[in-house]
């Protein structure tokens, strides 16, 4: 068990390794050599400004766009497991990831809702769970930063941040092409190209990706292949630089999925017999595929294929996503200021067939639209080498959301509830409707923001942040069944939810090469309104504020001439107001509910490690440890006291190795192994064992060609070498007697050709 005692030895694991470090740096009497063996230096903007990544006193893991080519890195979901503690999966297919970091997040996949790590990209803040899958291609960098981000970020958020940054225009043309061929008849094709339009004044760079599946799953009604992907996105950007004082970097981006909607494996629950009974009143895990247990229409999935599924209805997940933005940067004699406006539009039908059964059980069709302009000014100090730097900033957001969601519920059983006065059969007290939610919300949010950093001696920096945030959100719900004709709930609301959040924190430089910073930060996340399916007036009734007050100890050293980087970090945080997405059965239907759970400890350590031990090879590996569990903790009559918070591993580790092997004619072969693993999670509050996945190790690897002018590499890849099959979504609705489980995508082997020029 994870317990009190390991608290200390993660929250002093830099401490522990510290000494070994230093003593390694200590011992280094010559300057590091700038030799091709060297780990080269990486520049985050982590701060809002470039530094080096070992000089940020923020845990943050940045990985390029080579390394996200050579994992198969296509949207926010691969990311999962490739830095430590950050976890992302969905039971969508185009639309709502769920982003945990260090155990926070929000599984809510309502339209309205906000995840506690923000994503960003080019600066601007994606606040849409309808538009966070998009944007993977033609990409120069990602950053996960870890702990609460917002002293220096236009939109706070308490877990963390995704700090997306795709490749600029510039003066010097280039071309960047790619095409992969993989398992399913998968297809993806990405282009970037760009260069100068007027000599040192404007320059332009265009990208497209077109990605298209068969799908690998076999729907046994119909014989067709189901979760086939099938979308593309481009983007158009424009530099301009008519002085050595001035740049703006214009931007519009579109994107379009026209794939399956999710098809997810049924599990019935409602035993037959005594022997398939277990001991929680529904099946017995050794019953599941035995036919002794069905949902409530009495139909059970037996082949115990995870692959194949049995479906009446085959939707689609239609999203559209469209975007513009500019990033002015004016320089004003050691300071900038620096103005980013964006506007955004998201757009989602999404049809599926919910109760993944041959029956007309449960029918979802998922209609939102979001739209959201944004405005961020900064006003930040230019001189990197001098002893006070700092970034004032404010910023304004105005974004709505218009969600009309229809679920066909038991349409099967209407003949039985059909008469001449109720000829569509109708029957609201058996929850035999259609229910609906149509609602709109407004927000207007603003913050003022602000970040001082002073170097107290040449060693010791000290840090100073502060942040004021407040949203005017304001809701018109409606509840009904059968479009209208009964109204269940009507619901106006308004109200202001506001907070001051902000950041301290000590840098001392031991060496040249080793860092070591301590951290204090409070992060927030907005309350709101609940933006599902609510039956009462209680589920309405705004939640609060969550903060979370976060304490950090961090070292980050170089050594061995710079042949091996090693950073850790130990962390506590005291999560309070918690807001938890959960579940109830009332009127034999169950329903979501968002609240605010009582306080929450998370604590834990983090490590990761590069080492190029020959000049030929560089490995890499991530290691985390999360203690994550609720305090106090009982909702809809349910008592979570002390459970594990969902989508929290206990442990995960994340390793690769790239050898890059000369030939004798200039050309090289690369070989690229990967690997990470990740301990037992929990998907629902409720810690039931079968509403969980058990420890999963997934490996990948890549063998490529690449020509003496490192222009052309073509190759082969195995993607899921091993072909494991495991769950990444589980959504149980025992009112109507099943599980939907959500699995990955099996091994894809495939070849590729990439042209750089």
């Amino acid at each position: 068990m994870y317990g009190e005692k390991n608290m200390k030895a993660s929250m002093f694991l830099g401490c522990a390794v510290l000494a070994l470090s230093a003593g390694a740096a200590a011992a280094q009497t010559q300057p590091a050599k700038q030799d091709n063996t060297a780990i080269e230096e990486i520049v985050v903007t982590a701060q809002k400004r470039s530094e080096n990544l070992q000089d940020v006193p923020v845990s943050v893991t940045a990985l390029t766009g080579d390394a996200l080519a050579a994992r198969g890195v296509k949207d926010v979901l691969a990311l999962n497991n490739l830095a430590p503690g950050m976890r992302i999966s969905s039971a969508d297919a185009a639309a709502n990831p769920k982003i945990y970091i260090r155990g926070v997040g929000l599984s809510d996949f309502n339209p309205n809702a906000s995840s506690g790590v923000g994503v960003y990209v080019d600066g601007v803040y994606i606040g849409s769970p309808l538009a966070q899958m998009a944007g993977f291609f033609d990409l120069a960098q990602v950053e996960v930063l870890r702990g609460p981000q917002g002293t220096l970020y236009g939109r706070n958020t308490n877990g963390g941040a995704i700090n997306i940054t795709t490749k600029r225009p510039s003066q010097t043309f280039g071309a960047d092409a790619s095409l992969e061929y993989g398992s399913f008849n998968a297809v993806t094709a990405d282009l970037g190209v760009g260069g100068p339009i007027v000599a040192d004044k404007l320059a332009f760079r265009a990208a497209a990706q077109y990605v298209k599946d068969d799908g690998y799953t076999y729907n046994r009604v119909t014989g067709h292949d189901l979760n086939a992907a099938n979308h593309w996105a481009g983007r158009l950007s424009m530099l301009y630089t008519p002085s050595s004082d001035f740049e703006l970097l214009a931007q519009v981006n579109r994107y379009v999925n026209r794939g399956d909607a999710t098809a997810p494996q049924h599990r019935a629950l409602f035993p037959k017999t005594a022997a398939a009974t277990g001991p929680d009143g529904f099946c017995a895990s050794s019953a599941y595929s035995s036919g002794q247990c069905t949902d409530l229409l009495g139909y059970a999935d037996t082949d115990n294929n995870p692959r194949a599924t049995d479906a009446n209805l085959e939707g689609k997940d239609k999203v559209d996503l469209f975007g513009a933005s500019s990033q002015a940067t004016w320089k004003l004699g050691g300071m900038s200021l620096i103005s980013v406006t964006a506007w955004q539009w998201a757009h989602r039908n999404d049809l599926e067939n919910t109760d993944a059964s041959p029956l007309q059980m449960l029918e979802i069709n998922y209609r939102s639209r979001q739209h959201q302009f944004t405005q961020e000014v900064r006003l930040q100090s230019d001189d990197e080498a001098a002893r006070f730097k700092w970034v004032l900033g404010g910023y304004f957001m105005d974004e709505q959301v218009q969600d009309n969601t229809r679920q066909d519920v038991l349409r099967a059983l209407r003949p039985l509830f059909t008469t001449p006065d109720n000829p569509t059969g109708l029957s609201l007290d058996n929850s035999v409707a259609v229910f609906g939610y149509p609602y709109t919300q407004k927000t207007k949010g603003y913050a003022v923001f602000g970040q001082a950093d002073y170097k107290l001696t040449d060693r010791l920096t000290g840090t100073v942040g502060l942040r004021w945030s407040a949203d005017d959100k304001s809701i018109d719900y409606r509840s009904q069944a059968d479009d209208g004709a009964i109204v269940i709930l009507i619901s106006k609301q308004s109200k202001t939810f506001s907070a001051v959040s902000g950041r301290l924190g000590l840098r001392y430089a031991v060496s040249d090469d080793t860092n070591v910073y301590a951290t204090y930060n409070r992060g927030y996340k907005s309350g709101g309104f609940f933006g599902g399916m609510a039956t009462t007036a209680a589920q309405m009734e705004p939640y609060k504020n969550e903060t979370l007050d976060a304490y950090e100890l961090g070292m980050k050293s170089e050594f061995f001439d710079r042949r091996v980087r090693l950073n850790v970090s130990g962390f506590y945080y005291d999560y309070k107001n918690q807001q938890v997405f959960a579940q109830a059965t009332r009127n034999g239907l169950t329903v979501l509910v968002l609240s605010n759970a009582a306080n929450s400890k998370v604590y834990g350590g983090e490590a990761e490690i590069t080492a190029r031990p020959i000049q030929p090879l560089t490995l890499t590996a991530g290691l985390s440890l999360l203690h994550a569990k609720y305090g106090d903790y009982i909702s809809e009559g349910n008592n979570f006291t002390g459970n594990w918070l969902p989508q929290s591993p206990k442990v995960t580790f994340n390793t690769a190795a790239t050898w890059v092997a000369p030939l004798a004619n200039g050309a090289s072969i690369v070989a690229n192994v990967d690997a990470n693993y990740s301990s037992k999670i929990y998907f629902d509050n409720s810690n039931a064992p079968r509403l969980s996945q058990g420890a999963v190790w997934i490996a990948g690897a890549q063998l490529s060609w690449r020509s003496p002018d490192q222009k052309i590499e073509a190759g082969a890849f195995a993607r899921n070498l091993f072909d494991k099959t495991y769950t990444v979504a589980i959504s149980n609705i025992d009112s109507l007697g099943e599980d939907l489980l959500t699995y990955n995508r099996p091994r894809s082997l495939g070849v590729f050709l990439r042209y750089h020029y």
